[in-house]
């Protein structure tokens, strides 16, 4: 413990702290030797911290963690974490809390299911936060640090948990062929470390030096060998995405209704020949009950139990959500539509029927 010390000179941390993996083997075996080769290891922790932030939202039962972690991308408080049901709340808030113990209600900006990230806003200014156009990208062999709530035990003004570990590789995450229960499919950080932990997902990974890498994902289970991955998605593969969410182009049509004129004959679900279930719950998501034979859905490969989650590239998280963004199009438009079946992502274009 007297090494551990003296590796993180003039860190003081708030009271409760847990500097989870500070105490690994693979950081306590270097003592003295590994503190005089890394001289920036305690300015880059006490960097970092202040940019990340503690999630609080849907959850609470057996098995669904009503938390998980997210990071600072601007000075007014806008913050990238992993689209999970932590922030599927019937009004749309979640609760965020800095790391000097100030709380704040949190609206969603906008997602990208495809990616599985989410951007929230909290009524803040002049924030210490990462700037995603400075993110680097690193090789195998690249020590990394991550930051996040895993297991929800920093409250209040506690700093977060961090854990020094390895990057065993960059590969790419191949969801399509079944092994991961995901939808992302693209290239990961492989870390040596156990970092994708209950509450970890949407945690920030950075380098040795605390610049940013990737945002952690979430827990997962390959479905042929029943092992964990532990891994991070670069930030540089979300950038585009990140700068969308921004800019509204996957909110959803209700941020912005007043501003668009409607079509005097909108399109409606049953000219393509979908049926969608019943919609009882004040989120309910928009699956597929039911297609037509013959109809333009049909042909065009949708089946019941698809959940639509894009149409025209606009987010629905609801059957309401679908039902209002159709009111926006002609019936002489085509329509594009993101389904997702089982972990395979699937677009058509629909023409409504005669």
């Amino acid at each position: 413990m007297s090494a551990t010390r003296r590796m993180i000179p003039n860190v003081r941390p708030p009271a409760g702290i847990v500097i989870f993996a500070i105490c690994l083997p693979a950081i306590v075996l270097g003592g003295p030797a590994m503190l005089q080769a890394n001289p920036s290891l305690a300015d880059a922790v006490t960097g970092v911290q202040p940019k990340v932030v503690k999630i609080y939202g849907a959850g609470g039962i057996q098995g669904l963690e009503a938390y998980q972690s997210g990071f600072l991308i601007s000075a007014d408080g806008h913050i990238l974490t992993t689209w999970s049901y932590v922030l599927d709340t019937a009004d749309d808030s979640v609760g965020v809390t800095l790391s000097d113990g100030r709380r704040f209600e949190a609206r969603v900006v906008g997602n990208d299911p495809r990616l599985e990230i989410a951007v929230l806003k909290i009524d803040a200014r002049d924030l210490p936060y990462f700037a995603l156009d400075q993110a680097v990208e690193i090789a195998a062999g690249a020590r990394v640090l991550a930051f996040s709530n895993l297991f929800g035990v920093a409250t209040g003004n506690e700093w977060v948990s961090v854990q020094r570990g390895v990057v065993m590789a960059r590969t790419q995450l191949s969801a399509r062929r079944g092994a991961f229960k995901t939808t992302y499919d693209g290239p990961v950080y492989v870390l040596d470390a156990m970092t994708n932990n209950p509450g970890a997902t949407g945690g920030v990974l950075t380098d040795r030096r605390g610049r940013l890498v990737a945002i952690l994902g979430k827990e997962l289970t390959n479905a042929q060998t029943n092992t964990w991955l532990n891994y991070a998605v670069p930030i540089t593969e979300l950038n585009s995405a990140v700068v969308d969410i921004l800019a509204g182009k996957t909110r959803p049509r209700a941020a912005s209704r007043d501003n668009v004129k409607k079509p005097k004959e909108p399109i409606q679900l049953q000219m393509f020949g979908l049926h969608l279930v019943p919609d009882i719950l004040a989120k309910t998501p928009p699956f597929i009950d039911d297609v037509d034979p013959e109809s333009p859905a049909y042909l065009a490969g949708l089946r019941p139990d698809d959940l639509v989650l894009f149409v025209n590239d606009r987010v629905v998280g609801s059957c309401k959500a679908l039902l209002e963004e159709l009111t926006f199009v002609d019936r002489l438009d085509a329509v594009r539509i993101t389904v997702q079946r089982g972990q395979e992502l699937m677009e058509v274009t629909l023409e409504a029927r005669p």
